[in-house]
């Protein structure tokens, strides 16, 4: 029998280890994917033997920014993004209060790129890249994406962090 862990609900915290999970997939799938069009553009200036692709750039630029993005949302889950260790090693109280300081920082920025991440996102909707011609709103989606994941992970933390204060957990 599973027992209940003070802080955040069981259910958000599956849902995000799910999420976390397939994020993580894709994360690797996206640095996987991202070497091919590199080594294409590395080997087709030093070599005749592969012409110069001009998707490769394009493609590289994508795979980049998802990598980005899709780490970024991973950084968060962990608290090691947004983060710089200012303080020495606190109490678990004091992690908590701070914890909660920069999580409202966090949630701010969440919302940043969710609310204008949705306009950038509909602005890019109807255009497509310039040179492979793909849809823009593919790479532009991944800031409000970004921002919604932000706030779904950011929020397990500092729901952990008040049960702390509460002293519900330690």
């Amino acid at each position: 029998m599973q027992t209940h862990r003070p802080g955040a609900p069981a259910a958000l915290r599956a849902v995000n280890r799910a999420l976390a999970g397939l994020i993580l997939l894709l994360l690797i799938v996206t640095v996987g994917v991202l070497v091919l069009p590199v080594s294409l553009q590395i080997f087709s200036r030093y070599t005749s033997l592969i012409p110069a692709y001009i998707w490769t750039e394009e493609m590289a630029r994508f795979c980049l920014v998802y990598s980005v993005m899709l780490g970024a949302m991973l950084a968060v889950r962990e608290g090691t993004h947004f983060t710089v260790d200012v303080f020495p090693r606190l109490s678990p109280r004091g992690e908590a209060k701070v914890e909660l300081l920069s999580g409202s920082f966090i949630l701010v920025f969440a919302f940043v790129f969710l609310w204008w991440g949705i306009e950038f996102t509909d602005f890019a909707w109807w255009r497509i890249s310039e040179l492979a011609e793909l849809p823009l709103w593919i790479i532009h989606i991944a800031w409000p994406v970004a921002g919604a994941v932000w706030m779904l992970f950011e929020a397990e933390r500092m729901l952990d962090a008040v049960a702390v204060l509460r002293g519900e957990a330690a």
